[in-house]
């Protein structure tokens, strides 16, 4: 079940940093800083809700 969570949490992660990535490139920079702050939330807030 640990596997299924982690697998499941990596592909969230990858699929919203290459939506921040196509942003980007279609020069919506600020769409995409967002998007990465988001990306950078998901990362980290797993990690309080096991505190």
């Amino acid at each position: 079940m640990g596997l299924f969570i982690y697998v499941s949490l990596f592909s969230i992660i990858a699929y919203t940093f290459g939506f921040a990535v196509s942003l980007w490139k279609g020069k919506q920079k600020m769409s995409a800083v967002a998007v990465l702050f988001l990306t950078l939330c998901i990362i980290i807030l797993p990690f309080f809700s096991i505190l």
